[in-house]
């Protein structure tokens, strides 16, 4: 997202002008458009070098990198936007390898005739999101394609940290003994975007959790309890998460149902819509294994941050050579807690 100065014949019209085919074309247009709308949004020094890349200087400790691409249907919803996801999703990924984020990258894919005022609001959520977190959007990229093939706007981010040193999370990490925690409420992102995108009123509005976590990453990094895994529950929630990890680490689980925070008004709609909040995409959430000894002081510590005071101990890790995930429902009864399979919901993040 290289700044080109240039003299331009008048400035963008960002109440009622439309992107246009030109905007991707590398010339004027284009150079007026990152100028006046993404450069003006996410000023920095790294940004303001003008390159088709950004001269960083070196960090101390050992690099993180991690991609995400957003294509979220609707492109705004109630709590956040495909903007502040696209910098909360990139910051998380970061984070979840116990890196503090640093820097992100964002490329935007256009379609033709999608409204400058609605890409001006993207934009400047995203900016807001990032300074918030600390984090620079250091470059970028802006290509254009033409009307009905783009579906407004997606956007893909790229982040990078740093992880300190003595710090090690991997999902090939979990042991039999290990505690299960998860820090809230799970489902509220996506059914939040499910009832926007389906117009669904409910009695109590359903929130996004769209959140950067690496607050309360670096919170329970500095808490001492021996950490083994990270991750963000986010497409195939909670269950493929936990999936990942027993296949990584050649282990089993064992949940409590009773133990898994729901909030009311997303397992209400789960159960109208036929959907298992186990399986629904998470923004502002984290599960954690962790060492037994140290799972109380983790969960106090949790507790104590604004993004997971509802958190909870929702299970063990198990031996088990073949990696089953199971459950103690409600009822008593055991079941088999797999994969998900096929697509639960599209387009959610």
């Amino acid at each position: 997202m290289g700044i080109i100065k240039s003299n331009y014949t008048r400035p963008l019209d960002l109440r009622h002008g439309r992107v246009e085919m030109s905007h991707g074309a590398g010339g004027r247009a284009m150079a007026q458009l990152i100028t006046e709308l993404f450069a003006a949004a996410f000023d920095n020094s790294y940004l303001a070098q003008g390159n088709d890349g950004a001269l960083l200087p070196p960090p101390d400790g050992r690099l993180v990198m991690s991609c995400d691409s957003h294509v979220v249907s609707p492109l705004f919803f109630s709590g956040g936007d495909i903007g502040c996801l696209a910098v909360h999703g990139t910051i998380n990924d970061v984070a979840m390898m116990g890196a503090r984020p640093l820097y992100l990258s964002a490329a935007f894919i256009l379609e033709e005739g999608f409204p400058l005022a609605d890409l001006k609001r993207i934009v400047t959520s995203m900016a807001q999101a990032a300074r918030e977190a600390g984090v620079s959007i250091v470059t970028g990229d802006t290509k254009v394609v033409e009307r009905g093939k783009g579906d407004g706007v997606f956007i893909t981010t790229t982040g990078v940290g740093v992880v300190r040193d003595g710090i090690t999370l991997s999902g090939d990490q979990a042991r039999p003994g290990d505690k299960v925690l998860l820090s809230g409420t799970l489902g509220d992102h996506g059914m939040a975007v499910l009832s926007q995108r389906e117009n669904l009123g409910f009695d109590a509005p359903i929130v996004s959790d769209t959140a950067a976590l690496h607050g309360l990453v670096a919170a329970m990094l500095d808490s001492g309890a021996q950490l083994r895994v990270l991750r963000d529950p986010t497409r195939g929630g909670l269950a493929t998460t936990l999936n990942e990890i027993a296949q990584q680490s050649g282990v089993g689980m064992l949940l409590q149902e009773t133990a898994i925070p729901v909030n009311q008004p997303v397992a209400a709609a789960c159960e109208f819509l036929g959907l298992d909040p186990l399986y629904v995409a998470n923004e502002g959430k984290l599960v954690a294994v962790c060492a037994v000894q140290d799972t109380e002081r983790l969960l106090e510590v949790m507790r104590a941050h604004p993004l997971a005071q509802h958190a909870a101990i929702i299970g063990e890790v198990q031996e088990d050579s073949h990696g089953f995930v199971q459950m103690i429902t409600r009822l008593g009864g055991r079941r088999v807690v797999d994969w998900l399979t096929g697509e639960q919901l599209p387009r959610i993040c």
